[in-house]
C-alpha cells in the first residue's frame, strides 16, 4: 500500500487480509465487504464482534468511517431490507451514514495470530499446534534465469517477498549456473548485447517455492530486481502440500493444575464473573485445546489430539456429559469472551500499518446477549 495521507477502506481491509485472507474462510461464510464501498476514504475505524444496532448507533455517533466486525452483518441472506426489523434498520443506518462494514469471520478463526492463537496465548499455552487442519496452501515452483551479476539481488528480492519458505526454514533456493542465449530484435533495448547480434550470457537458473497467496508479490519483486527487458521465468504447480491452516489450537500449560483452578484462571483471564466446567474438579490438566466460538463438534478431535480439557462455548448438557465419559473435561465460557480478545490484535495491526493517519477504536459495547444473575 502506498504511503499517502489518504487511507481508503480497501487499504485497511488489506491489512486484515494480509494475515487473515478470505481464502481461509469456511465454504459459505460471507466474509468481506458487507455494506459500503472499498474506495471510501477512512479516518475513524471501529472494531467490534457484531455489527449490532447498538454498535452501529455508536459508530455512527462517533463519525466512524469503517466498522470491522468478526460476525457478519449479513450472515443470513436478505431477500429485502425491511426497516421495520432490527437487521433492516441496522443496514439502513449504515447506508444512510455512509458507514462501510466489513467482516472477517472464520478466516480470522483459522489465521495465524487470529482468534484461537490469541486465546491460546491468553491462557499461557506452549508448543501450540492446530487442533483440526482444514486446508493447506497450494505451492508453485518459480524458476527464473538471471545474469550472474544480478543473481543475489533477485534472490534476495523474491525471498523478501515471501518465496523460499519450507517449514521453519526461509530463503530456500536452488541455483544452477549455465549459459543463456538470446537475439535482440529490432526495437529492443537489451541490458546486455545489441540488436541483431546473438548473445551468450553466463546466467543462473534460480528455483524456489512460492505460496499461491504470494505469487503476485513475488513476481512483482522479481521483475523489479531483474535487469532484463524481457524476463524468462516459469511457474509450475506443485502437488506437495504447503503450510497447514486449521481451526482451534492445542498446547501445553507450563505446569499441571487442577481443573477447578484452571477454570478459575480462565474466568480471570477472560474477565468473566462466572464460568462453568464439566469434569472432576481435582483432575490434573496439562494439555489444553481451545476453540473460540461454538466448538462442541470438535470434542472428538480434541480427544484425538490428547487434550485433557477443551475451552470453548455454547456446549449443551449431553455433549459435555458424553465428553467427560470419554475423558475430556470442558470449560464453557461465553462466546463473546473467547472471541473479543482478537480485537486487540486487529487494532495493533491497523495502527502499525496505517499509523497516525487513522484512529482505531474497539467498541465499548456489551456484546454478550445473556445476562447473569
Amino acid at each position: 500500500m502506498a504511503k499517502t495521507d489518504t487511507v481508503l477502506a480497501q487499504d485497511a481491509i488489506a491489512v486484515i487480509e494480509s494475515f487473515a485472507p478470505r481464502s481461509l474462510a469456511f465454504s459459505g461464510d460471507p466474509v468481506g465487504l458487507q455494506v459500503g464501498r472499498l474506495n471510501k476514504p477512512v479516518h475513524n475505524i471501529w472494531l467490534a464482534l457484531d455489527a449490532s444496532p447498538d454498535v452501529i448507533e455508536q459508530a455512527v455517533g462517533s463519525q466512524a468511517d469503517l466498522l470491522i466486525t468478526h460476525h457478519a452483518l449479513l450472515f443470513r441472506p436478505l431477500s429485502r431490507v425491511d426497516t421495520s426489523t432490527v437487521r433492516g434498520q441496522a443496514v439502513a443506518k449504515a447506508l444512510a451514514h455512509d458507514l462501510c462494514v466489513y467482516s472477517a469471520h472464520t478466516n480470522l478463526d483459522v489465521a495465524d495470530g487470529g482468534v484461537n492463537d490469541v486465546l491460546a496465548q491468553l491462557l499461557g499455552l506452549r508448543d501450540v499446534e492446530i487442533l483440526d487442519r482444514v486446508q493447506n496452501e497450494r505451492l508453485r515452483k518459480l524458476v527464473v534465469f538471471v545474469p550472474e551479476s544480478h543473481h543475489q539481488e533477485v534472490m534476495d528480492a523474491v525471498c523478501a517477498a515471501g518465496a523460499g519458505h519450507i517449514g521453519n526454514y526461509s530463503s530456500c533456493t536452488f541455483n544452477t549456473p549455465g549459459q543463456g542465449t538470446f537475439l535482440p530484435l529490432q526495437g529492443t533495448n537489451p541490458f546486455i548485447g545489441e540488436a541483431g547480434k546473438l548473445e551468450r550470457v553466463q546466467e543462473v537458473r534460480l528455483e524456489t517455492v512460492v505460496p499461491e497467496s504470494k505469487i503476485e508479490d513475488v513476481v512483482r519483486a522479481m521483475l523489479s530486481a531483474h535487469p532484463y527487458e524481457e524476463v524468462a521465468y516459469d511457474l509450475y504447480p506443485l502437488e506437495i502440500m504447503g503450510k497447514a491452516y486449521g481451526i482451534g489450537r492445542v498446547g501445553q500449560l507450563p505446569e499441571p493444575m487442577r481443573l477447578l483452578d484452571f477454570a478459575k484462571m480462565c474466568r480471570a483471564q477472560l474477565q468473566l464473573q462466572h464460568i462453568r466446567f464439566g469434569g472432576a474438579p481435582d483432575m490434573n490438566v496439562r494439555r489444553v485445546a481451545v476453540l473460540g466460538g461454538s466448538g462442541g463438534k470438535w470434542v472428538h478431535q480434541a480427544i484425538a489430539m490428547g487434550a485433557d480439557v477443551l475451552v470453548t462455548s455454547d456446549t449443551d448438557h449431553h455433549l459435555v456429559a458424553e465428553a467427560w465419559q470419554d475423558g475430556l473435561a470442558i470449560v464453557d465460557a461465553t462466546h463473546s469472551s473467547l472471541e473479543r480478545p482478537v480485537l486487540t490484535r486487529l487494532k495493533t495491526e491497523l495502527e502499525q500499518h496505517l499509523g497516525e493517519r487513522v484512529s482505531v477504536t474497539i467498541a465499548n459495547v456489551n456484546e454478550d446477549p445473556y445476562h447473569w444473575v
